[in-house]
């Protein structure tokens, strides 16, 4: 269905130019519910020809530029069907007999309504699963009872999380400030991070984390090693520190004392450790402040892993380079790159984590793909054999193409379209969320609910899983 009588250069049949209703004016926009976002708008003074029949909300990914399309007659209009930790925008367009208005004005960017609870399970040392204990659970523990998460990130040491409300929660270890609330103490339930309520995405690494806000900037707050904080020196930081001024980041990702972001040009930067050539500037130089690789426009989405990196670009191919051991940059070898390299021919891969020493990454199909180190089985083959190239994690084509996969420590978990939760791999602290601490690998559910709307898995380095589900 088309989203617009404007776009393609399709024209509604009895569309007249000179009859048709001035455009609405654009209100909030805000939560409307699971996986769904409410518009409020006023209706056009002026209504052309004939009565408004009907009114045309459109909410785009403010990343991707993904569209969904909701009908409604009257103000606030829900548009449902979204993607999970996304911000949208929204644009209203009023109909009567002679065919569409102009659009609005875009709406604010608001997070789609996820209504989420926070649950985690895994390894619980430095209070790391948050709900104030140093215990490993081996089954799904809700932290607190509140239902305004939007997303989560998991690392070994800590998590980090963002509320709907745009404000930013950190747990674990935080002897090198890494809580980001301007101390160095480890606490075992969240704690937010500063006072702005402008957050809109984050990444926990190992020992220190990486935030976006909603104006473009780019913040980072921890262990400074490398200079993996990107402020020119490997200074610990105890509270958020910008990134350079600039206000065109778009996403980031922390690895263990790595960064890669990509900004809204479509280019593609890294700072921190290199000794393995991970930052992907063709050489081993650490940098502390970001420097950008190649000259390329096209980037999408960056994951960093153990010592490695893997990315997407717009044009549905996979890349990775750094660490080659075991396989994991899935290039049919185990050798070291310094420089990205394509992931064979594909054109349809949708989304990737990096983990230890493994990779994982799901097509535009719905199929499960894995690579690398197979030790305990977190590759989903029914074996413990490493794989230098992506093999398939079972025949399904039910694993949800969103950014609901990760790779840890010898452990993958991802969501089905369904809304179910899958585990594979080492499971000595209860990680894969089974009740117990048997090894799997093949996937495995984690218990029977069908209302998980993402899943973060302890990356880079990390025995734990955390999910976001709606309340019951």
């Amino acid at each position: 269905m088309p989203i617009s009588d404007h776009i393609g250069g399709f024209i509604r049949p009895g569309y007249n130019p000179l009859l048709v209703a001035d455009a609405p004016t654009i209100g909030t926009a805000s939560p409307g519910g699971a996986l769904a976002v409410s518009i409020t708008f006023t209706a056009p003074s002026d209504v052309g020809g004939g009565a408004i029949t009907s009114y045309e909300a459109v909410a785009t990914d403010t990343v991707t530029g993904a569209s969904f399309l909701t009908t409604g007659t009257s103000s606030p209009i829900t548009v449902t069907g979204l993607t999970s930790g996304r911000s949208y925008t929204v644009t209203v367009t009023a109909i009567n007999a002679y065919g569409p208005s102009g659009m609005s004005a875009a709406s604010n960017s608001s997070a789609e309504g996820v209504l989420a609870e926070l649950w985690t399970w895994g390894y619980a040392a430095y209070g790391v699963l948050g709900n104030g204990t140093t215990t490993n659970i081996s089954s799904p523990v809700q932290v607190g009872t509140d239902t305004t998460w939007k997303l989560v990130s998991a690392s070994y040491y800590g998590m980090a999380a963002i509320k709907l409300d745009g404000t930013a929660w950190c747990w674990g270890r935080g002897t090198a400030g890494q809580i980001g609330n301007g101390a160095a103490s480890t606490v075992s339930s969240p704690v937010q991070v500063g006072a702005e309520t402008t957050w809109s995405a984050i990444s926990c690494g190992a020992n220190s984390s990486i935030a976006l806000q909603t104006n473009g900037t780019l913040w980072a707050w921890g262990k400074g090693q490398s200079g993996n904080l990107g402020n020119g020196d490997t200074t610990n930081r105890s509270s958020p520190t910008q990134v350079g001024a600039l206000t065109t980041w778009s996403t980031a990702s922390m690895g263990d004392v790595s960064v890669s972001a990509i900004k809204t040009d479509g280019t593609l930067w890294s700072w921190g450790a290199n000794s393995n050539g991970e930052l992907g500037l063709g050489n081993t130089t650490s940098y502390s402040s970001p420097v950008q690789v190649g000259a390329l426009t096209d980037w999408l989405e960056i994951s960093a892993g153990y010592q490695h990196k893997v990315a997407i670009k717009t044009d549905g191919t996979l890349w990775s380079w750094g660490k080659g051991e075991y396989g994991r940059l899935g290039l049919g070898n185990t050798t070291n790159y310094s420089s990205p390299v394509q992931v064979g021919g594909l054109t349809t891969w949708s989304t990737v984590s990096g983990g230890y020493r493994h990779t994982v990454a799901v097509k535009t199909d719905g199929t499960l793909w894995a690579f690398g180190r197979g030790t305990y089985g977190p590759l989903g083959q029914g074996n413990t054999t490493n794989y230098s190239s992506p093999v398939q994690v079972g025949a399904l084509t039910t694993w949800n193409a969103g950014m609901s996969s990760g790779a840890g420590t010898e452990l993958t978990g991802s969501i089905k379209t369904d809304g179910t939760v899958w585990t594979i791999g080492w499971n000595g602290y209860g990680q894969l969320g089974q009740g117990n601490t048997t090894v799997y690998s093949s996937p495995v559910q984690v218990g029977a609910l069908t209302t998980w709307l993402s899943l973060a898995v302890g990356g880079p380095i990390g025995y734990v899983c955390a999910g976001l589900k709606e309340p019951v």
